[in-house]
């Protein structure tokens, strides 16, 4: 389905309407007071054992916390072998060996569930800006709404739905890789949620150029990979001022970007790769029900739904590279949801949608 692995795109034979562009909604405000002072001393990644001593002199009961307030929620090709002999880190799997490969998020049961949400919210995220930045939340209801088309989704995990349409199929590739598909095939290409997987941004792009045909559309949607907020309450000793020092010290030792929406490398590669008409939309999704705002309000319940589902899912891979064991990891997380529930913690975080045109052949 839409989300079920970053690795995954759709690729549609007949294009929609092209994505329209609008102007970027207000950002989430506070009156909280006591806004961070920028130039303050920032902090680096704090050892497990910070979380650990921090639970000890609260007194705070893992067993408790996780009774109260909880928010849990309630391919045509044939597969080798190889490809379902997925690793496993603490009694979770992620993706087995396809090319060279490389994503941190893990791909059972309980992941999928955080990311059937997280369709949710780009379907709440549309209603609340008024922009349509993918057809349709899950490839399932884009080949519905579009009978005519046919429609491609590519993932390195085999998990997705054997119940879809007729005009849809999925197939195993490594996008990272030169990718098998002709050149100009596709009219429209949408790519999402690939951060920390791609070793080469431009050369990915240069790829779904020459599989995009003349007047076709491309579109990428990442996400920023830390959390932040407009009144200094996302510290950087915090839970959640802490979630991005996972992913940062991660690229310094994987060489795969998560920075990819603070550092606009979607609109340069997109540039560099030859496409026109380029249009860029960027927003706040808060996390947590602190927004006054109806909307964002639900927006951010949302996004604490996705994030609660499977914290550890997002972020045991990462963890386990810096040498924290399972049940540091689980301390940590414990903090990080305390903070998203008491409301006093103003979170958001950046997501960036560009799209562009391949010109038209002379």
């Amino acid at each position: 389905m839409g989300d079920k692995s970053p690795e995954q795109a759709s690729r549609g034979k007949k294009s929609p309407t092209s994505p329209k562009g609008a102007k970027s909604p207000k950002s989430p405000k506070s009156s909280e007071a006591g806004a961070q002072d920028p130039t303050s001393e920032t902090v680096g990644i704090l050892p497990a054992q910070h979380w650990v001593q921090s639970a000890q002199d609260h007194g705070y009961d893992d067993d408790a916390e996780s009774a109260v307030g909880s928010l849990n929620p309630s391919s045509t090709a044939s597969i080798s072998s190889s490809i379902l002999n997925y690793r496993t880190l603490h009694g979770r799997t992620y993706h087995g060996e396809v090319g060279s490969a490389e994503y941190w998020g893990a791909n059972d049961e309980q992941q999928s569930e955080s990311l059937d949400i997280k369709k949710l919210l780009t379907l709440g995220l549309e209603l609340s800006t008024h922009v349509r930045m993918f057809p349709n939340p899950s490839f399932s209801d884009f080949a519905d709404e579009f009978p005519e088309a046919e429609v491609i989704g590519t993932d390195i995990s085999p998990i997705q739905p054997t119940w879809v349409p007729p005009n849809l199929k999925f197939e195993i590739e490594d996008c990272t890789q030169p990718w098998t598909f002709a050149p100009d095939t596709f009219d429209y290409i949408h790519m999402r949620w690939l951060i920390g997987s791609i070793p080469d941004w431009s050369a990915l792009f240069t790829e779904a150029f020459k599989a995009c045909r003349p007047g076709g559309w491309f579109e990428s949607c990442e996400p920023e990979c830390g959390f932040t907020s407009d009144d200094g309450t996302v510290r950087d000793d915090t839970a959640l001022g802490q979630w991005q020092k996972f992913y940062e010290e991660g690229q310094r030792k994987t060489g795969r970007v998560f920075t990819v929406v603070r550092d606009g490398i979607q609109r340069k590669c997109m540039e560099e790769a030859g496409f026109v008409d380029i249009q860029e939309f960027s927003f706040k999704i808060p996390i947590g029900s602190w927004p006054k705002d109806p909307k964002l309000k639900e927006l951010g319940q949302y996004g604490q739904l996705v994030l609660e589902a499977d914290t550890e899912g997002y972020i045991l891979f990462m963890a386990n590279t810096l040498g924290w064991t399972r049940e540091e990891i689980q301390v940590y997380i414990a903090h990080l949801r305390r903070e998203v529930r008491s409301g006093k913690i103003h979170a958001y975080y950046r997501q960036n949608i560009i799209w562009g045109r391949k010109p038209e052949s002379e």
